[in-house]
């Protein structure tokens, strides 16, 4: 099925509009899903139902990030310390995964998505490896929104990781200590050719980052929502979105500084607020 911004609501249309505009729509937007367990728990039902019923959130963050024009979406999916969890809650998510891909891989390629990961995703099964495989080569073309998924990843994995290859470096001789600058870093991460995220979104009300995107993260709003992750739907995403939007971002300047930038008509996003509450 093809996705079209022709789909929009009026509202949805006047936030993707008022954005568009202003140059407020973030580029970048990362998502830690949080709550599956707690989803299903309050309805007395097994975790991984909470799990299953996140795929739909899932369906609706991607899809509205390509309607809204976002380039890249990046999707904390299975954190280094998630293996700690029951043996049979990891197979139930890597199952998971591995069906969601090969069941939405040919829309996605339809929409012009491009697939790819970060982490240690030689630790995944193989036959999860190997769908993956196929769906970063298969959209490895495409110039629509960019899907990045954190398989066995965490942030500070990452960092110790890129700073390893650069003390290879100096060690051969290729570099001096001197050069151990934060671009330096930056170009090592397995994030370096995506920008850093605009906008990270936790949903179930936790307050941290649960090592996610930790470096990347330094400059990045945070939008946090006591909805747990299956319930995360468009509407609460558009919201955040909005939110986004009203904030002033800075990055160390004042106020006056940044006066001259493009302005979205604050009004029309209030009135989204309020809309997609």
């Amino acid at each position: 099925m093809k996705w079209s911004q022709q789909d929009l609501s009026g509202d949805e249309e006047a936030l993707r509009a008022t954005l568009a505009d202003s140059g407020r729509l973030p580029r970048h937007v990362a998502i830690i899903m949080d709550g599956n367990g707690r989803w299903a728990q309050l309805r007395r039902r097994p975790r991984i139902e909470g799990h299953r019923e996140g795929m739909e959130s899932v369906r609706d963050a991607v899809k509205t990030s390509s309607q809204l024009g976002i380039s890249h979406l990046t999707l904390y999916a299975f954190s280094t310390e998630n293996w700690k969890r029951p043996a049979g809650e990891v197979r139930f998510l890597m199952s998971l995964l591995e069906t969601y891909l090969r069941k939405e891989l040919a829309e996605l390629h339809a929409n012009d998505v491009r697939i790819r990961t970060i982490g240690k995703t030689n630790a995944l099964p193989r036959s999860v490896q190997h769908v993956l495989e196929e769906a970063m080569e298969q959209t490895s073309a495409n110039t629509g929104l960019t899907l990045t998924l954190a398989l066995s990843y965490g942030g500070r994995q990452d960092i110790a990781r890129a700073v390893q290859m650069i003390a290879f470096d100096v060690r051969r001789g290729k570099l001096s200590p001197e050069d151990l600058t934060e671009e330096a870093i930056a170009s090592r991460l397995q994030t370096a050719s995506m920008p850093d995220p605009d906008l990270v979104i936790r949903t179930s009300g936790e307050m941290r980052l649960s090592n996610f995107l930790l470096w990347e993260a330094a400059y990045t709003e945070i939008y946090v929502t006591d909805q747990l992750w299956p319930d995360f739907r468009r509407s609460e995403f558009m919201h955040a979105i909005a939110d986004f939007a009203c904030r002033e971002r800075r990055f160390g300047k004042t106020s006056a500084q940044i006066a001259q930038a493009p302005s979205p008509d604050m009004s029309t996003l209030q009135r989204i607020l309020h809309a997609f509450r």
